[in-house]
């Protein structure tokens, strides 16, 4: 009877051992978990291993589940977020190298802008120099204007009490006429003189005088409005060397046919030269 007894005993603590082993044990004495970077708690190690967990050197395959499962949904969280920040990344370097490229456009736009801004300004100061000069010149034409310069003389001669032209006058008159057509700012002077005294020989010296201008007239087209004509009879004619009236005096019949110019050709010429034409300058954006 005690041996049945006994036996019994034994028997239901063998039996309550493994259910005493699967109750879970209290955790007030286990510190807090701390919140990992994530928000979610860090991973803590699974203690409760059981009775045969303790007792089997093999780990369960259940229970390697149990302790690799957290470590696999962090991993997979910690790809996530990876992957995330790496797109992030990309966008801002993205962003940031269009903002440079769109910078470096602006500052060569702006480049090209000031490299033309300083083309125009040359040229603007080239052409207002150009317009300086010109107006200089024609305020000196202008000035000048009325003074007339000697720059052919011709003298005609004549056989006494004649004053009908020669071969060898009107080849002179032509070598004179000749180059003034289309020409402006000039005068021909013509001077008659003839031997003789009074009345007689200014009358002389004007038919003379009077045929050169009809000849210059006729044959040249030379306007009336540019001959000054001036019958000087017997008058002195100065000499070049000593500039005395009294030094020379008229021996037979010559004519004094004197080109004057003035600066009205070169203010001509001056007005009517071309401008320059402008040119944009390469710039290297």
């Amino acid at each position: 009877m005690k041996n049945r007894l006994f036996v019994a005993l034994l028997l239901t603590a063998v039996l309550a051992l493994p259910a005493l082993a699967q109750t879970t044990p209290t955790t007030q004495d286990q510190p807090a978990a701390a919140a990992g970077a994530s928000g979610k708690p860090a991973l803590q190690p699974d203690t409760h291993e059981g009775f045969w967990g303790k007792i089997n050197p093999f780990a369960r395959k259940k229970y390697v589940q149990r302790q690799t499962a957290p470590i696999r949904d962090r991993v997979n969280e910690l790809d996530d977020l990876t992957s995330s920040n790496t797109k992030m990344i990309k966008d801002t370097d993205g962003r940031a190298q269009e903002g440079v490229r769109l910078a470096s456009t602006k500052a060569n736009e702006a480049d090209q802008h000031a490299i033309d801004a300083g083309n125009k300004a040359t040229m603007a100061q080239q052409t207002a120099t150009q317009a300086n000069t010109r107006l200089t010149t024609v305020e000196q034409v202008v000035g000048n204007i009325d003074q007339y310069k000697a720059s052919n003389q011709t003298e005609i001669r004549f056989r006494p009490g004649q004053s009908v032209l020669s071969k060898n006058a009107k080849a002179a008159l032509d070598d004179m006429a000749t180059p003034l057509k289309d020409q402006r700012g000039y005068i021909v002077e013509v001077q008659g003189f003839s031997s003789g005294h009074g009345q007689a020989a200014i009358a002389t010296s004007q038919k003379m005088a009077d045929a050169v201008v009809r000849y210059l007239v006729l044959n040249h087209e030379i306007p009336v409005y540019r001959i000054y004509v001036v019958g000087m009879g017997n008058a002195p004619v100065p000499t070049a060397a000593t500039d005395d009236p009294k030094a020379k005096r008229t021996s037979g019949g010559r004519v004094e046919v004197s080109l004057l110019k003035n600066d009205l050709e070169t203010l001509a010429t001056t007005s009517a030269a071309p401008a320059p034409a402008s040119q944009d300058q390469p710039v290297q954006k």
